[in-house]
């Protein structure tokens, strides 16, 4: 575990570096590329300061990038948005790391759904216990329900899409996620854990 964090966060810094940015400016990229955050929610997203998200945006918005503007649903709130510039840069960053997703490409289809699966779970136990932030995921997301269909390939359902999906689609980020219920969100939990 400790040589694939070493790997990640040499990767991001090599990638950053490439662009002209930081690390947490590249996450910061990403995210408003897909759609405007609150600068409150996205300095709790990425387990940072407001103090600390306000000097990266300062410096995405020197350099074009973002640009600062009311909260459409509350004027005292400020979003962030991607520009032109940001969302062509955006585009150019890596989900991850090339030779991960190679390698992740080399596992078979059961492989990858179980870890996916495996990991969804993880980061779920990481937010029960409040040492990360609550992350846009199929398993607190208001839109999943998972094991309700009898197809033992895509036994998920996503009522934002209306479809069944199976544990290799589950999503870790998701921009039409919605916050579920703290008991809905047990409850997916408990499901997905109880089926494996």
């Amino acid at each position: 575990m400790q040589r694939l964090t070493l790997f990640w966060r040499a990767s991001q810094w090599e990638v950053a570096k490439e662009l002209g940015l930081n690390p947490t400016q590249c996450e910061i990229l990403t995210r408003v590329a897909v759609r405007p955050e609150r600068v409150a929610d996205l300095a709790l997203v990425l387990g940072i300061s407001q103090a600390s998200l306000s000097d990266s945006v300062a410096s995405l918005d020197r350099k074009g990038m973002v640009r600062r503007r009311p909260d459409p649903k509350d004027g005292r709130a400020r979003q962030i948005v991607v520009t032109e510039a940001g969302r062509v840069l955006a585009a150019r960053m890596p989900e991850a790391p090339e030779a991960l997703q190679d390698a992740l490409v080399g596992l078979g289809d059961a492989d990858a759904a179980g870890l996916l699966r495996s990991l969804t779970l993880i980061i779920r136990s990481l937010q029960e216990a409040r040492a990360i932030p609550m992350q846009r995921m199929c398993l607190t997301c208001r839109y999943f329900s998972p094991h309700v269909h009898d197809d033992a390939a895509r036994p998920h359902h996503c009522a934002f899409v209306d479809a069944a999906f199976g544990d290799a689609a589950l999503r870790l980020d998701c921009a039409d996620y919605e916050t579920a219920t703290e008991e809905a969100a047990a409850r997916a939990w408990a499901a997905l854990a109880e089926v494996g």
